[in-house]
């Protein structure tokens, strides 16, 4: 039976995303219906410039006034795709307290206040679905809260963002170096003009607080995750890694420890060996490969950002959040029951590919390997190259068993306090072994 009266939808933010979320609504409205067991109409669209031109929608839906718009009482699903804290925050509570659910794909308020939002959703019966707040048109959120959801989730490995998986593929595959390969990107349309959320990996780093608190059932915000962006990443150590068998990628790993009692989260450039599933993802691709206690191990691959793929995450919400509403439930709310400790970086136990400037005579590496002993960091394999153009220097790649990053850490402090070391040419850790 067809519910007649429509589920009435009010849309903050009409820009790629939302202009396609709304394209969507309209061209596939008797599917979106069906799928459903009611109409959807869109009821209001909230922008910052009334006067621009947003082909297929009525400009007597427009209006500035996105709190008037959330607070009407006959909305009943808000989807959000403005982005940033405020007005978000206050405009989602705000469609809570006036009976709406909430769809968004906000990964920046999610990271930092998801909790506080689940709580408001909770307080007033409502939903709140953030499919697209992750890795676009990829079913990650939704596989991890519900499909995974009596199963143990110990590892999450991915790559979540496109711009900088763009950058390190080209760097990989034409050999050039950084700046180049961020040209590109800009050129291409895959970068912002200010590139800092992505290269710096504040973008990574709340889409895995988003997915470390799913899989591991805690709350884990954005400033528990340890951030490192690429923007140190060299033509070098590059070519480095394609010796080792690697690659390299920005990536998301979410743990549980071993003893189960905590978990990391983390985002940096890591090594990864090319027989891995990660190191074969290309471009802007993103994906995410889960292990699991029960599932074991298990990857989701494809387009993570863009207007067309987010909005389809988006409409996915959509349709499961308005069969909620025709069904009078509603979904399954946050699931912060284990209360897990975050550890610190420091506890986390990695490689190191290490590649020193070290004096060309007897006995350095012999005092390299002091130092690493000290520490308590065992030494896999070593390299050792005089530099071609002279000058009484050699090039030193120390690849290191798996140990503690504070102890890593502290050996490369005192690595860089030896007379005999010229300078500490790279860092990087070294994953997905």
């Amino acid at each position: 039976m067809m519910r007649t009266r429509p589920l009435k939808v009010a849309l903050l933010g009409c820009g790629v995303v939302g202009s396609e979320v709304a394209r969507i609504m309209t061209t596939h409205a008797d599917d979106l219906a069906a799928r459903i067991g009611a109409p959807v109409e869109l009821a209001g669209v909230a922008v910052r410039r009334p006067s621009k031109v947003r082909e297929g929608i009525d400009p007597a839906l427009v209006t500035t006034d996105a709190t008037a718009l959330v607070k009407r009482g006959d909305i009943d699903v808000v989807i959000e795709v403005i982005g940033g804290i405020e007005p978000a925050r206050t405009l989602i509570t705000t469609a809570f307290e006036h009976g709406a659910s909430v769809v968004s794909a906000n990964k920046a308020l999610l990271a930092e206040d998801g909790a506080a939002l689940h709580a408001a959703a909770e307080e007033h019966g409502r939903d709140l679905y953030y499919e697209a707040a992750v890795a676009g048109a990829i079913p990650l959120v939704r596989p991890l809260r519900e499909s995974l959801a009596g199963d143990k989730v110990n590892r999450v490995l991915g790559i979540v963002n496109g711009t900088t998986n763009f950058i390190l593929d080209k760097m990989d595959t034409s050999g050039a170096g950084y700046s180049e390969a961020l040209d590109e990107a800009t050129a291409l349309g895959y970068a912002e003009a200010d590139p800092t959320a992505d290269v710096e990996g504040f973008d990574a780093a709340a889409k895995a607080a988003i997915l470390a608190g799913i899989a591991f059932h805690t709350r884990v915000r954005i400033g528990d995750v340890h951030r490192e962006g690429l923007t140190e990443v060299t033509a070098a150590d590059i070519a480095s890694a394609k010796r080792m068998g690697c690659t390299v990628k920005l990536l998301v790993i979410c743990e549980r420890a071993a003893d189960g009692k905590s978990v990391t989260a983390r985002v940096h450039p890591a090594m990864i060996p090319l027989t891995h599933p990660l190191a074969s993802v290309r471009e802007a691709y993103n994906a995410v490969f889960i292990e699991a206690e029960a599932a074991g191990q298990l990857m989701f691959y494809g387009p993570g950002a863009g207007g067309a793929p987010t909005a389809s995450a988006v409409l996915g919400d959509l349709v499961a959040v308005c069969r909620n509403l025709v069904a009078e439930t509603t979904g399954p709310g946050e699931s912060a029951y284990t209360q897990l400790p975050v550890s610190s970086m420091g506890e986390v136990v990695t490689r190191y590919h290490i590649s020193l400037d070290v004096a060309d005579k007897p006995g350095v590496l012999a005092q390299v390997a002091t130092i690493f002993a000290e520490h308590g960091v065992s030494i896999d394999t070593v390299r050792q190259q005089s530099r071609q153009d002279g000058g009484g220097e050699a090039s030193l790649v120390v690849v290191t068993h798996r140990a503690p990053d504070a102890a890593l850490s502290g050996t490369v402090e005192a690595l860089r306090k030896l007379d005999t070391v010229r300078g500490v040419a790279s860092i990087m850790r070294v994953e997905g072994e």
